[in-house]
């Protein structure tokens, strides 16, 4: 082959790797685009279709549990059956949801609509992360990061496109029905690209020592993790759960036998506090920025469109951030800065919420995209498993741990102020209305009796919703404890790099030759 022949074939395969990473962008994107516009659209159904409160927080669930099930089981078979499969079950999925939902006459119509969105959205994010990171095996953390820009790109994208088509009256089916947009794009680039095989397959690693990479332990978080998110759905006891955990993590035990990679079972614990405070605070802080946000004529929405584009921007330069930081340097400086957010906005007031949301958003930029990095980088004979069980961990723990513990703080924050309140104003709000007792895995407690605030004053109703804010506010200085033990592993990490090995170095694998190269 002479000189231009070969420049030829390296600026195909380059184009060819190209087109295959917007192609993954693009599928986050669609993601993004469908959790924005059921949002905007839910109590639209609600008012249509006669959908309780408790129906539309169903539809909601719907949308998230799917999607932690299917990333694990593809992650488990995803080298065998294909990379192109997967993300052709991916797109078919989301294709599938789009049309039922468009013709949706009812509840279960839009609930199935949406499981399969959320199934395709699983699907499709245990193609992309291991894709990616084996495209770019020497800057995982960088592209990983600009891939995950995605999310919050398609939240400006998706958000601002809502907000035109609300503001312009669109019919609800017509909103839905621009998700095909990402889709029809992501499928377009996809249908033709051959997928690269994981660098886990390339050396020769096989199935049996990337089980072992996670082992025992790391099985039983994301199995525990799982069953218990399938209790909550099926109303199985917490006996049942337990049983169920013990019994599957004890089948995988007996055929890996080996606890797992210790760093790496710490790495996806970690995973836990990092996901509740980058997702699950998103809520409250929304909540906090709509009364300053009103002030000014403004919809709360807009500042969730303003800390994304930042994300989005931070996210696409991560380059020389990461290659400056590492990415255990990049991870404890975004937990040390959020915290400083956290604490910033327990604080703030009108419009320095805002200041206090930029400094949070600063914060969790890097968290997840960095993380998936971190275990690619060190962690390569896990392959898709161990980059997938880091993600599929953090996002069903949000459900399983991180919204339980939140709420649960809350409710104390309420409990707390509102008595504080009575004892300082000599009143009897606390007494009157925190009557609703309620029993969680953290133990009893109180909270409002709605039926009875729905009655009160309009006065009574409104010192209430002043005192929520500030619970609000106040839980958040609560929840700011798990950035401090983020930081504190990060920096404990860092530390055992350095002792251990001299400092962070990206462990890499050697292709093996005796293995033919397939397409996946």
């Amino acid at each position: 082959m002479n000189v231009s022949n070969s420049n030829a074939v390296m600026q195909e395969d380059a184009r060819a790797k190209k087109l295959l990473f917007w192609g993954c962008f693009m599928a986050i994107v669609a993601s993004a685009f469908g959790f924005v516009f059921r949002a905007f659209i839910m109590a639209q159904w609600g008012t249509q279709f006669g959908l309780s409160k408790t129906q539309q927080g169903e539809i909601f669930g719907v949308g998230f549990w799917p999607f932690g099930i299917s990333i694990v089981l593809f992650s488990l078979v995803i080298d065998k059956i294909g990379y192109k499969k997967s993300m052709i079950f991916g797109f078919v999925c989301h294709v599938a949801s789009v049309i039922i939902t468009v013709m949706a006459n009812g509840y279960w119509a839009l609930y199935v609509g949406t499981f399969l969105f959320a199934l395709g959205n699983g699907a499709v994010e245990a193609v992309v992360n291991p894709v990616v990171a084996t495209m770019y095996p020497k800057e995982k953390t960088k592209w990983l990061n600009i891939l995950h820009a995605a999310w919050p790109a398609g939240m400006v994208a998706g958000g601002l496109l809502g907000i035109f088509m609300i503001n312009q009256q669109f019919p609800w089916s017509i909103i839905i029905g621009f998700i095909m947009l990402p889709v029809v794009v992501y499928g377009w680039l996809i249908v033709k690209r051959e997928f690269p095989v994981n660098e886990r397959v390339k050396a020769g690693v096989t199935y049996l020592e990337m089980l072992k990479e996670v082992g025992i332990l790391g099985a039983l978080v994301i199995i525990a993790l799982s069953m218990f998110q399938l209790g909550s759905l099926f109303g199985w006891s917490t006996t049942v759960s337990v049983i169920g955990t013990l019994l599957v993590t004890g089948l995988f035990g007996f055929y890996v036998r080996s606890l797992g990679q210790p760093v790496f079972i710490l790495l996806i614990l970690i995973m836990l506090p990092l996901a509740t405070t980058e997702l699950g605070t998103d809520s409250w802080i929304t909540d906090l920025m709509t009364p300053a946000m009103a002030e000014k004529g403004l919809q709360g929405g807009w500042v969730l469109i303003y800390t994304s584009i930042i994300m989005a921007f931070l996210r696409f330069y991560s380059g020389p951030i990461v290659h400056r930081l590492s990415p255990l340097g990049l991870l404890a400086t975004s937990s040390f800065i959020a915290v400083i957010g956290l604490f910033f906005l327990s604080q703030a007031t009108g419009m320095m919420i805002i200041v206090a949301a930029t400094v949070y958003a600063l914060g969790k930029t890097y968290f997840w995209p960095t993380m998936l990095g971190l275990v690619s980088e060190q962690f390569p004979k896990g392959g898709a498993l161990a980059l997938n069980f880091t993600g599929a961990v953090g996002m069903m723990g949000v459900g399983v741990v991180g919204a339980v513990v939140l709420g649960f703080v809350q409710d104390k924050e309420l409990d707390q102020n509102l008595a504080l309140y009575d004892k300082n104003n000599n009143t009897a709000l606390h007494s009157t209305y925190v009557t609703q007792e309620k029993t969680g895995i953290f133990g009893a407690y109180k909270t409002i009796d709605a039926e009875k605030l729905a009655t009160a004053p309009l006065e009574t109703t409104a010192i209430v919703q002043v005192v929520q804010n500030q619970a609000k506010k106040d839980a958040l200085k609560t929840v700011a404890i798990f950035p401090i033990v983020m930081f504190a592993c990060y920096v404990g990490l860092i530390l055992w790099f350095r002792s251990r090995k001299g400092g962070y170095k990206q462990v890499e694998l050697e292709t093996s030759e005796a293995l033919p190269l397939a397409e996946y």
